[in-house]
C-alpha cells in the first residue's frame, strides 16, 4: 500500500508562484506515473499534469502549459507541481495521484491541498 502526502498549498496573489509537493511512502513503492488533478469550486475534478516516473516524460493540459511545471525526485519518492503566473481561476483543491506499472487509472490519491489565488 502506498500513501501520498501533499504539502505546499496556500494563498498566493495573482501572478505569484507556489510549489506543491507529493511524497509517496509505504512498502515496495514502485510508481509508473504521478498525476496532478484539481477541483475548482462547482466543477468536476480535472487533470492538470502528468509525469512518467522513470523517464520524466511530462504532459500538461492546455490551461496550464507554460505556467505549471511538473517534476519529480526519484530518490525522495516526491513529485512537485510548480505553479507560476498564478491566476484566480487556478484556485482549487489540488490532488496528486499515482499509478502502478499495470494501472490505467490512479491507484492512490493524496488528501488534497487548497490553493487560493487572489486577484
Amino acid at each position: 500500500q502506498v500513501q501520498l502526502e501533499e504539502s505546499g498549498g496556500g494563498l498566493v496573489q495573482a501572478g505569484g508562484s507556489l510549489r506543491l509537493s507529493c511524497t509517496a511512502s509505504g512498502r515496495n513503492i514502485s510508481l509508473y506515473r504521478m498525476d496532478w488533478f484539481r477541483q475548482r469550486p462547482g466543477k468536476t475534478r480535472e487533470l492538470v499534469a502528468q509525469i512518467t516516473w522513470l523517464s520524466g516524460r511530462t504532459h500538461y493540459v492546455d490551461a496550464v502549459k507554460g505556467r505549471f511545471t511538473i517534476s519529480r525526485d526519484n530518490a525522495k519518492n516526491t513529485g512537485y507541481l510548480q505553479i507560476t503566473s498564478a491566476r484566480p481561476e487556478d484556485s482549487a483543491i489540488y490532488y496528486c495521484a499515482a499509478l502502478g506499472a499495470t494501472s490505467i487509472r490512479p491507484d492512490y490519491w493524496g488528501q488534497g491541498t487548497q490553493v487560493t489565488v487572489s486577484a
